[in-house]
């Protein structure tokens, strides 16, 4: 993984240098949780698919590309402060999150002033083309959120509706991300639809494989309190098959288990994680979740097939074989 990252070093760094550039500010609280921000770690995957892609298409070192990396981080970034807020989550990337720090309130303004300097920096890009995919993007994360919020707790949540949730929360900013990095490039359009397929695939993928190890990881793993999914009420993928494998076998064990889920579920028991780990793991589910995510990787890697070689290309592969590798 860590040669994804040297290959674009000069333009990660640069990336780096304008986040830092960028998220200052004469208001004290706001400056305060933006160094937070800044300085609080995390792999920074998306604008590194962003930069890979554009070098894949022989355009990495362009300014216009630094500038859209980092917009896609921030958008990134604004996206997780409300999300902590919603959630009322308490550990991001192994750390307080923001709003366990300075509260709900500060959280959310300063996610707005995220927000608009992501789109400060797209107005700078001065591609119509690109603020349209990129707004489009917010637009299917904002839904994908208030999908999730609609769907805590309930019980008969389908696989369909955990993939339009998780597609539109995560996955789309991974696709759009790859998009309008290929039209900031210049790309054609089967290379900007490929590069953004391989986007969707691999975000989808990486959802799967975090829904995954919030059942099988532990807090050094995940960067957040294992069986918050199921302290919030949310019904991934490995809740969702175990309550469908329980609920159609009749023996007593099964009629039992799909019990134990249903109430730990309906009433966020955090005190039944064990046993609802253990349901997970001895049902199946947990590994349909991980063939599920093998699948959307090999996705990821056949939308490639039509890129021209080169090494930047490969690192992108190389990331598709990373987001599995965390479940090892």
């Amino acid at each position: 993984m860590q040669s994804s990252y040297d290959i674009v070093a000069d333009e990660f760094s640069a990336v780096n240098d304008l986040i830092a550039k960028q998220l200052t500010s004469d208001v004290g609280l706001v400056e305060n949780i933006s160094q937070y921000l800044v300085t609080g770690g995390g792999k920074r995957i998306r604008p590194l698919i962003t930069l890979l892609a554009a070098g894949a298409l022989d355009q990495a070192n362009n300014l216009k590309q630094i500038q859209l990396a980092t917009a896609v981080e921030f958008l990134h970034t604004a996206t997780l402060l409300h999300d902590d807020v919603v959630d009322m989550s308490t550990l991001r990337r192994g750390q307080p999150t923001a709003n366990a720090n300075w509260g709900n309130a500060s959280s959310v303004l300063v996610g707005d002033f995220v927000y608009s300097k992501a789109f400060q920096l797209m107005v700078g890009i001065g591609s119509l083309q690109v603020m349209q995919i990129l707004s489009d993007t917010t637009t299917k994360i904002a839904e994908g959120e208030v999908q999730q919020l609609m769907a805590i707790g309930d019980l008969s949540l389908s696989q369909d509706d955990y993939f339009n949730v998780i597609r539109n929360k995560t996955a789309q900013l991974f696709e759009g991300a790859c998009q309008a990095s290929a039209v900031t490039a210049g790309a054609s359009q089967s290379d900007i639809d490929n590069l953004g397929q391989y986007g969707l695939h691999l975000g989808l993928a990486f959802q799967l494989v975090d829904d995954y190890l919030d059942y099988s990881g532990n807090s050094a793993d995940l960067g957040k309190n294992v069986g918050d999914d199921l302290a919030e009420g949310k019904l991934t993928l490995p809740l969702i098959e175990a309550l469908r494998i329980t609920a159609s076998d009749d023996s007593d064990t099964s009629k039992e288990q799909h019990a134990i889920l249903e109430k730990a579920i309906s009433e966020k028991d955090i005190s039944q994680i064990e046993s609802v780990v253990s349901i997970t793991q001895s049902s199946g589910a947990l590994e349909i979740t991980l063939t599920h995510a093998r699948e959307q990787t090999e996705l990821a890697k056949a939308a490639l097939s039509s890129i021209a070689p080169s090494a930047y290309k490969d690192e992108l592969i190389t990331i598709s074989d990373f987001v599995i590798s965390r479940t090892v």
